[in-house]
């Protein structure tokens, strides 16, 4: 007579080896904690830089500019913040060149501008330090009037104090950013306007002197 064999139960194993959930665990929190150092030590600040070449007088928005994500160390409120774009957009004052992040003081509200731009015809050649983005004075030397009866011309006087260059026109009427033309496009107050057109208009001898020499860094 033959005996039946019994067979042992199998033992079930278990669905998850807990040394491996543990594994998985460590993984995870190291991760997590890898991440929130980076993100603890990045303190990169989102501002605009220029797409192209941005002179003063001109109407920006977000389409003119790109985003940039810079570490300031705590300059951040010396340039445009992506925050602080207004809807209606900005106007140019001051020359941004292309990729250059934009300086806050380089720009203002596009409400009451109070400045505009004028192409003058100078008497004389600018000097070297009249660039695009410098401060000058314009100034203006009466013409003499025929027969007025007057022994010597009325003095020069300045008709605009810190006007910004706005870029320079060679003889040919070509833009140059150099200083060898004999006309010159500065942005004015628009209160003072009137007052620069009248002598165009009166053929005065108008010359542009830099209101300071730029400071240059020793090589």
């Amino acid at each position: 007579m033959t005996v039946p064999q019994t067979i042992p139960p199998r033992r079930r194993r278990p669905v998850l080896d807990p040394r491996l959930a543990i594994g998985v665990l460590l993984v995870v929190a190291s991760v997590a904690a890898v991440v929130g150092i980076v993100a603890m030590s990045d303190r990169r600040t989102p501002v605009y830089a220029a797409a192209s070449a941005l002179s003063p007088g001109e109407r920006v928005d977000a389409s003119d500019l790109v985003r940039r994500s810079v570490a300031l160390d705590g300059s951040d409120a010396l340039y445009l913040s992506t925050a602080d774009l207004p809807a209606a957009g900005l106007v140019v004052t001051h020359p941004v060149a292309r990729g250059e992040l934009v300086p806050a003081s380089s720009v203002g509200s596009a409400t009451g501008v109070g400045s505009t731009s004028i192409v003058l015809e100078l008497a004389t050649r600018a000097s070297a330090a009249v660039k695009p983005g410098a401060t000058v004075d314009v100034w203006a030397a009466p013409a003499e009037a025929a027969g007025a009866g007057e022994a010597t011309p009325a003095p020069p006087s300045v008709l605009v104090a810190g006007a910004t260059v706005v870029r320079l026109v060679d003889d040919a009427g070509s833009f140059s950013a150099k200083p060898e033309g004999s006309t010159v496009e500065v942005l004015v107050p628009r209160s003072r306007v009137a007052r620069v057109l009248a002598a165009v208009a009166g053929e005065d001898a108008i010359a542009v002197l830099p209101a300071g020499l730029p400071w240059e860094p020793r090589s």
